[in-house]
């Protein structure tokens, strides 16, 4: 496996075609990658064989930060400005490039 050391890839398939097996994990397979997840008796599984604690859990599975409700995102902008303004920076009032702007 390109990620860790040691295994290869085949050996690394092989567990986790024997994980899936034992309903740890579920494995989808698109665009020739396999995508393997693991299930909620997979992480009570390993929490147990590496002798983990409860808190310790998938950063996948942790919540997120969410924004506070009722703010708009013109609010968070600050003194900003909009990230996209058109043309109308680039042309000046002699003109410009495009649309008969020059000479």
């Amino acid at each position: 496996h390109p990620h860790i050391e040691g295994p290869s890839n085949l050996e690394v398939m092989m567990l986790m075609k024997s994980l899936e097996s034992r309903g740890f994990v579920r494995v989808t397979f698109s665009w020739q990658y396999n995508y393997c997840y693991l299930t909620a008796e997979g992480i009570e599984y390993l929490r147990e064989y590496l002798g983990l604690p409860a808190e310790i859990v998938p950063a996948t599975h942790k919540k997120a930060v969410s924004r506070p409700e009722g703010r708009d995102r013109e609010e968070d902008r600050g003194d900003r400005a909009p990230a996209f303004r058109g043309d109308r920076e680039y042309r000046g009032r002699e003109g410009g490039f495009g649309r008969g702007g020059g000479l």
